[in-house]
């Protein structure tokens, strides 16, 4: 899982210039006959990216995003009406079989198809008409790290497909940023040291981040077993904020700009309760990276002015998150690569 972790800057910067000139080239089609709205399909950590690509595509393009309920199909074996939809279908290895089945269904609807995979030969890369290919090599960890920030590339250039306001230069600046969040790990061992007995656990975010508060969560339950619940900040508010105590453990993610600034206001009602916080943040939020709770603190991280402050942090966000979980793991005495009861790919009906 950690060598994996390592990969990513990597095999972020393989997946963005190996797929530039065909987005660019997707780019032109999708202009030619934009979308009304975008369905996304998938499952698990896949699901999360699609959480992510949700946030993105509707800020920056102002298209209407909805996630599928893949039950529709396969269970209800219901067809919607989506002549006027692009339906986007996210799997590492593209042999989810019922998201598979959402993409079939879309297309005999007459939706416009994208698949985001790893596999090239894959079933999903075969059945969709436009393909953007994650370049992560062969993932052998059963926890997805290197394949979920792949997505998150691939839902970039996706919405540059789609017409946003985002160039291929900013993206160039997040495998560097991916990089710089590796130089972590020393800090990121050290601070697992103290939660080696923890059992529960919530994960808050909200905004562009949002993603990564599931995707968090998602690690370390699968990796060390932990019963993390996953909250936006503004739900959190409406009910389970009941929950914090003294030692409670409360992950929080807390960006530059609107999004940071919930963070603020949950960290002083967790301060006050004595809850046990970890925040993830970055140079460019001062009030965060001042604050004396565990901490682990990015570089100041590039964006553009005209855009939101946090539109380009998910990425490198999320990397001392996966190295958290792997430390985790070591710590209880476990092994990331081999949770119980959990295999590398997942097929459900």
């Amino acid at each position: 899982m950690l060598e994996e972790i390592r990969q990513q800057p990597a095999a972020l910067e393989r997946t963005l210039e190996s797929e530039a000139a065909s987005v660019e080239a997707m780019r032109l089609r999708l202009t030619a006959k934009r979308p009304r709205y975008i369905v996304l399909a998938a499952r698990g950590t896949s699901d999360n990216a699609a959480q992510f690509a949700r946030y993105l595509i509707e800020i920056t393009t102002g298209i209407p995003v909805s996630l599928a309920a893949p039950s529709i199909y396969t269970l209800y074996r219901s067809e919607l009406q989506l002549q006027d939809a692009l339906v986007v279908a996210v799997s590492q290895s593209g042999e989810s079989t019922d998201i598979n089945m959402v993409l079939e269904s879309a297309a005999r609807a007459g939706a416009q198809t994208v698949a985001i995979t790893n596999e090239a030969e894959s079933t999903m890369a075969k059945l969709a008409q436009e393909v953007i290919l994650v370049r992560a090599g062969r993932e052998l960890s059963v926890a997805a790290t290197k394949t979920y920030t792949g997505q998150l590339m691939a839902f970039y250039l996706l919405a540059y497909a789609l017409g946003a306001k985002i160039s291929l230069d900013h993206l160039r600046r997040i495998p560097a940023s991916a990089h710089a969040a590796l130089g972590l790990y020393d800090q990121v061992r050290e601070a697992a040291v103290p939660y080696r007995f923890m059992e529960h656990a919530v994960v808050v975010g909200r905004g562009i981040n949002y993603a990564n508060v599931f995707e968090f969560a998602l690690k370390m339950m699968e990796t060390c077993y932990v019963i993390a619940e996953r909250f936006s900040i503004a739900d959190f508010h409406h009910g389970p904020i009941a929950m914090l105590e003294r030692d409670f453990p409360v992950f929080l993610f807390a960006p530059p700009g609107v999004a940071g600034e919930s963070a603020t206001g949950l960290l002083e009602k967790a301060r006050s309760l004595h809850a046990e916080t970890l925040v993830i943040t970055d140079e460019s939020n001062a009030a965060m990276a001042s604050v004396t709770e565990r901490k682990l603190v990015l570089k100041n991280i590039a964006h553009d002015d005209s855009l939101p402050d946090d539109l380009f942090t998910p990425i490198p966000y999320i990397v001392p998150a996966q190295m958290f979980a792997a430390c985790l793991a070591e710590q209880k005495g476990l092994d990331p690569d081999a949770p119980r009861t959990l295999s590398k790919v997942t097929k459900t009906i």
